[in-house]
């Protein structure tokens, strides 16, 4: 009997990894597919705020003389805390107008989506496993990181590309759009490469998002209190990367060079985010997280507490950051008398009673204001659908909650957190008004007239209760309403938008209180809307299975 001998197997060699970058094409093409409606809808969003803006501009200053009128307001310290320096303020042009107020607003945006998106793929993406899935396959260490970021650069380029259109398509000249669409997508890239420092830090991504957003808080802050010490600009203006797209002064005498500073701050952020990496193991953070209690208090088992807990910090960050605003914005009302004779158009682009024209302002202020805590509102009951999504929500159930009394109570401490936030803005425009005219009364009135819009603001987080109980795949639409009664408040006169168009919007059944009489009837009409739609989400969400998609 023979014995065959079997020569031995040699296990396959490991397919060679090429380095530490090795599949960044296929995850940079994974990311873009994950996050190319975002993208697509935020271009789209740039290129319709400047076009419309342009010609609602064009439309409400049509001469010198109410361009010349508008340059007054910029002597307003506050003015120049929400726009930007005040760049030929002695010869008004329209492109000077444009480099000073309208920069910041896009700006700012540009750096909000960089940091969600980098946020997005980074931190997001370790956190919830993912990452590390993806590193069992052939991809290099710094693959997904990379594909980030060049996410977020094909991100920054198509609302740069999207800023310059909008401007050149309404007849503004190319190098100065081009100028400012380059200013926007690099100062987005500035905070997405924050964001990717930050991402570093923490091992949560909401904590990323809180410290990078942060920074653009502070860089705001720094760039406006730089530009009132010096209304071009001061050195402690040039501390702030918002400060570098606006000395470009496009439209008035462009100069590029202040961009370099940008892309240079962009290139040193991206080396320390790589280096912070080196230091820290896969789904840890720089700073370690402080272990929790061994036991949660009762209010924090109970959902109430849990919906404090995950949504407030969200309510207070932007409270105080709006509360300013309102403030900043309040303090304009008593300048409109100097200016409003001199620009006619301006009746069509904000509904002004000539004959009480502070009372009027103040009224438009509040409603410009409403739509914060109708998005936070939103923003809140939403975070339960989230919560559902990544299955967190089937534990809170497990502990003996119903799914009724779960939604009941997050929407009831939303509800409240936004009504808290209205009431504060009121109180934040009361005080601006009162700084500028010197009547003290106008905080307690313009408090009292800011709870006119809370059933509004329901109605609005009442459609998201709905979606999310009665439709989870379709929750996110609720943004849409929102969205709607944004453009409706700002540009609804001046686009001559068909009243039944704007009847769409809960905040034009709204009284413009304290300059129009209160009328209750669109108000309970709305809230008992309100309690319908959350009634009809509860009854959804008791129906339906939890965590479908």
């Amino acid at each position: 009997m023979t014995a065959t001998v079997r020569p031995p197997t040699t296990a396959p060699a490991p397919a060679a990894t090429g380095g530490e970058l090795t599949g960044t094409g296929n995850l940079l093409r994974l990311f873009l597919r994950l996050s190319r409606r975002q993208i697509a809808i935020w271009a789209l969003a740039f290129l319709a705020l400047v076009a419309l803006s342009v010609v609602a501009l064009e439309e409400t200053y049509p001469d010198a003389a109410a361009l010349q009128a508008r340059a007054v307001l910029l002597e307003s310290p506050a003015a120049v805390m929400m726009t930007g320096p005040a760049f030929a303020l002695e010869d008004y042009t329209f492109g000077a107008m444009i480099a000073n107020e309208l920069s910041l607003w896009l700006l700012l945006p540009a750096a909000i989506m960089s940091v969600l998106l980098a946020v997005r793929h980074t931190r997001a993406e370790e956190e919830s496993g993912r990452l590390e899935l993806l590193r069992s396959l052939p991809v290099g260490r710094y693959a997904p990181a990379v594909a980030a970021m060049l996410t977020v650069a094909l991100a920054d380029v198509a609302v740069g590309a999207a800023t310059t259109a909008g401007l050149v398509i309404t007849g503004m000249p190319a190098a100065d759009s081009l100028a400012l669409g380059l200013a926007t997508a690099l100062t987005g890239l500035v905070f997405g490469a924050v964001a990717a420092v930050t991402a570093q830090v923490t091992e949560h991504a909401r904590t990323a998002s809180g410290l990078a957003l942060g920074a653009l808080a502070a860089a705001f802050l720094v760039r406006g209190v730089g530009d009132v010490i010096e209304r071009t600009g001061s050195w402690l203006s040039w501390l702030s990367p918002l400060a570098w797209a606006q000395q470009t002064r496009v439209f008035v005498d462009l100069r590029w060079w202040p961009l370099a500073l940008s892309a240079g701050t962009t290139l040193v952020l991206l080396l320390l985010a790589a280096s912070l990496a080196r230091r820290r193991d896969l789904g840890a953070g720089l700073r370690a997280a402080r272990p929790g209690p061994a036991q949660a208090s009762r209010a924090l088992l109970a959902p109430a507490g849990l919906a404090r807990r995950l949504v407030s910090g969200t309510f207070v960050a932007w409270a105080v950051a709006m509360f300013l605003f309102a403030l900043a914005f309040g303090a304009l009302a008593s300048s409109l008398d100097d200016v409003i004779a001199d620009i006619p158009a301006m009746g069509e682009w904000i509904e002004l009673d000539l004959d009480d024209l502070t009372r009027s302002f103040a009224a438009v202020i509040l409603s410009f204001l409403a739509l914060c805590p109708a998005a936070l509102a939103v923003s809140g009951v939403l975070r339960l659908r989230a919560e559902e999504r990544e299955g967190r929500l089937e534990g809170v159930l497990a502990s003996g909650s119903s799914r009724t009394g779960v939604l009941g109570r997050w929407a009831l401490v939303v509800a409240v957190e936004s009504a808290l936030v209205q009431v504060l803005l009121g109180i934040g425009a009361g005080l601006g008004v009162s700084a500028g005219t010197g009547e003290v009364a106008w905080v307690g009135e313009l408090t009292a007239a800011s709870l006119a819009y809370l059933p509004a603001v329901l109605l609005l987080g009442g459609v998201a209760v709905a979606l999310v109980g009665l439709a989870p795949r379709l929750a996110s639409l609720a943004w849409v309403p929102v969205v709607w009664a944004a453009l409706v408040v700002f540009l609804g006169e001046l686009l001559g938008l068909p009243s039944w168009a704007r009847d769409l919007s809960p905040l034009t059944h709204t009284p413009l209180v304290p300059g129009a009489a209160l009328t209750a009837g669109p108000l309970a009409v709305m809230t008992v809307l309100a309690l319908g739609l959350a009634a009809a989400g509860l009854l959804g969400l008791h129906r339906r299975d939890v965590g479908t998609a």
